[in-house]
This record gives C-alpha cells, structure tokens and sequence, in this order.
C-alpha cells in the first residue's frame, strides 16, 4: 500500500477515534440508526396491513354488487361499485403522494368521480409535516446528523492550532481531506446500513423488486454522500467551527425544510389548477351544449334518433328490436366519458407542467431530485396516482357500458311494464377491475435517469469543491 493511502487512512481512522469518544455523536447515531430500523419495520407492518384491508374492501364491495337482487340495470349503473388502490411493494420505504391523493373511487354512470379517504385528511398535522418512515428520516434527519458529525472536520483542527502540525508533518491537505472525507463516508454507510439490510431482506424475501431497491439505495447513498461533501467544503472555508455549524445547519433548512416546500406553491402559484367545483361547474355547462337526451327536439339526439332509425330499417323508435333508452344511454355516456377524459387529460397536464417546473429548480437542493427518484421508484409519485385513475376510468366506462348493453338487449322496448328487471345473475358477469401495475423504468424511466444526473453532478462538483478548498488551505496555511 502506498504511503499516501496510508496517511490518508491514518487520517480517517483518527476522525472515527474522535468520533467514537463523542458520547454526544454516538448517541445521536444511534438514535438515527434505531429510527430508521423502527420506521422501516412499521412501515413494512402498516403498509402490508393496510394492504391486506383495502384488499378486504374491495372484496367486501364486490360481494354486495354481486348480491344484488333483480333490478333493472340503469339502477345498478348508479347502484355503482368501489374501487380501492393498491399500495406499490417500495410504499413502505417512500409512501410519496399516495397519504395525500386518496385510495378510493366510486364509480357510478354518468360522473368521473376523484378519489377520496386520503390518510392526511383524516390524520393530524404532523403526518403533513412528515411520517416516520425510512425516507424521511434519510432525507431529512440523516443530513443533519452528518452536519452535527462533521461541521469541525477541519476547522476544528484549524481552531486547535493541529492543522499547521500535521501540515508541518509532510501531511498533504489532499490527504488531509480525503481522510476526513472517507471518515465521514463511513458515518454515511452506518446511517444507511439499515436501509441497507431491510430493502436486502425484503428483495431476497421477494417483497420487494431488486431493481427498483438497487436504484432507491443508490440514489440515497449519493444523497448521503452530496451532505458528507458538503460539510467538508464548508469545514475546509470557514476558519471556526462554530461559524461552520451555523452556516451547515442554515443550508440543512434552506434545502431539506424551504425550498422542497416553496417550490410546489410557487410551481402552484406559476401554473394554477381549477378546483372540483370550477371544474364540475365547466363539465356541467358543457354537458349542456353536447345535448339533452330526454329533450326530444334536442339537435344531437335528434340526429342520432334518425341515424338509428336508419340503422335498423324501421319508422319509429317502438319498432327497434332492442330497447331504445338504453341506446340513448350508451350514446350519452360515450359524450360524457369523452368529455370527462378531456378535462381529467387537462389537470394532468397541468400537473406535469408543475412537476417539470420544480424538477428545472432541481439544481436548488438535491433533495428535490432524491424525493422525485425515490417516489418514481417507489411508484408512489403523482404520475403513478394517474395511470392508477386513468385505469379506473378505462374500467368504469366498461362497467357502465356493459350494464347499458344489458338494458339494450334483456330489456323489451316495448310492454316492459312499470318497474322491468333483469336477473341478478347478470351482474356477476360484469367485469371487475384489477389494476395492473406499470413496469415503473418504462413509465418513469426518463425521469429517473435524469434525477440520478442531478445527484451525480452534485456529487461531483461538491468533491471538485473540496479538492479546490483543499489546495487553498495548503497556501493559507503557509
């Protein structure tokens, strides 16, 4: 071994001696440790719970629709069914969006209805602040352990009057850095060792797919490793520790606690989104312009009356062969369903342009990049919530249109009597809705690469930084 690899491990395993003699940091680590421990199991029981409830649900609401009695199909269309989201494998390690978007949908004819029962609605303000779960103690509370651990790396020593010694020893300040660094790069695998073996276990469990684990933990390690840097650079510039300390912990708020959170209401304040009601106030005003099906001098279905009429040979609407009211309702639930997508297709892309407005500020703080790549991995990200509503939209449509054929067909157009029914057995033949889950790299795929850009390029320009700082403390110091 080299005797430059030799003084820099001399250096770093001096740091980890200081460090083991501060009761105060090992506590402190310790602490962080059995946090991260403590919410990843937690996390892993409520998420597997939770899962194992809303699969109840579901099941539960599918039996009630299956128990119907006889009735006629236009009141099971609006008898409606629940549908219940569920929960990514990774949900347990980043539960992203999905606390604040809801889990539940009902579908119903005639409405595009948005999912309801989110937990932070029915939840206090510390789970809005942030749920104890292994990302955010990774995100947040580790960064802040490194700073407490290495603020005085060098500044210390400079305070101490040790730094010209070592110096003045034949110890390069490269060497010197570097020890320090890889030090703290230790500190960083202790803090993420538990995140480590639990995302181990839970893919050799197969809990969990191995990828999108491989890909979150590096994307945590490099995050990790951005903070290590960073307190090293500043320790290196700044004269005192303390002064250090300030300065680390001002740029800890600034970039864990401000701007992650100013930059979604500036994003908001940029691209502002219609509420339900402004939005449910547009529909309704456009439903009007498609066309009244129970106005019968109504242009449109005056139009579709005659081009059915044609369809079927026949002069009137008692001739058809199949049920006249349930064709209208096909027809007016095919208008309405497009005109639905159109603007659910609008707020998402409303939404995308927000996201893409707080990614380009991504530069700001890593921990923006960190928390897109890990919900993207996690597959809890709004883009995941989307496809999720896109499905059920898709399956709604299904649904209510597989209940309108039924009246079309099983339905007599004519001496039908007062309250016509159809066997319940039908219903069971509808089809139920299963979501299938995305292959996450194809749909986030871009994103991920390019939020694993932006921590790299972190990364390097800070130990560029560092490397800088380091040649300019061998001239200070002469």
């Amino acid at each position: 071994m080299s005797s430059r690899k030799v003084k820099v491990l001399r250096v770093a395993a001096e740091e980890w001696r200081a460090l083991l003699r501060n009761r105060v940091a090992m506590i402190a680590s310790l602490t962080l440790v059995a946090l991260t421990v403590t919410s990843a199991v937690l996390g892993l029981q409520q998420r597997n719970a939770t899962e194992a409830a809303r699969a109840r649900y579901q099941a539960t609401s599918d039996e009630a629709f299956d128990a119907q009695p006889d009735r006629h199909p236009h009141r099971m269309v609006h008898y409606g069914q629940f549908v219940f989201r569920p929960l990514s494998a990774l949900a347990f390690f980043d539960p992203g969006v999905d606390g604040f978007t809801g889990t539940t949908v009902f579908l119903e004819g005639h409405r595009q209805n948005s999912a309801n029962f989110s937990e932070a609605r029915q939840s206090s303000l510390l789970l809005r602040f942030g749920q104890l779960t292994p990302a955010f103690v990774l995100q947040t509370l580790a960064p802040l352990l490194i700073v407490f651990l290495a603020f005085g790396a060098v500044a210390r020593e400079r305070e101490q009057g040790t730094l010209r010694l070592l110096l003045a020893q034949g110890l390069r300040p490269s060497e010197l850095a570097a020890g320090k660094l890889l030090a703290h790069v230790g500190v960083v695998a202790l803090v993420a060792a538990p995140a480590l073996v639990v995302l181990a276990v839970a893919t050799l469990a197969d809990w969990v797919p191995p990828l999108p684990s491989a890909l979150m933990l590096s994307g945590y390690l490099v995050y990790l490793f951005i903070w290590a840097a960073a307190a090293l650079l500043v320790s290196l510039l700044v004269r005192r520790a303390q002064d250090a300390l300030i300065l680390l912990v001002a740029l800890w708020m600034g970039g864990v606690i401000l701007v992650p959170r100013l930059l979604p209401e500036l994003a908001l304040a940029r691209i502002p989104t219609p509420t339900r009601i402004e939005t449910d106030v547009a529909v309704h005003h456009e439903l009007k312009q498609i066309g009244d099906s129970h106005n019968p001098d109504d242009p449109y279905f005056a139009s579709f009356k005659a081009k059915t009429l044609a369809r079927y040979g026949v002069d009137k609407v008692e001739e058809l062969p199949v049920q006249w009211a349930g064709l209208v309702g096909m027809e007016g639930e095919r208008l309405t369903s497009e005109l639905f997508d159109r603007h659910a297709r609008a707020a998402f892309d409303r939404e995308a342009e927000q996201n893409r407005l707080v990614r380009q500020f991504g530069s700001l703080s890593p921990l923006i990049a960190l928390r897109q790549l890990s919900m993207s991995l996690a597959s809890t990200d709004t883009e995941s919530h989307q496809d999720f509503l896109e499905q059920v939209e898709r399956h709604r449509y299904r649904f209510v249109q597989a209940l309108n054929l039924l009246q079309v067909e099983k339905i007599p157009n004519q001496n039908a009597g007062e309250d016509p029914r159809i066997a319940a057995e039908h219903w069971k033949t509808l089809p139920g809705f299963t979501y299938q889950a995305p292959d996450m790299l194809h749909l986030a795929g871009e994103r991920i690469r390019s939020n694993l850009v932006v921590l790299f390029c972190w990364l390097a320009a800070l130990l560029a930084g560092c490397g800088w700082a380091a040649r300019r403390l061998g001239e200070v110091a002469r």
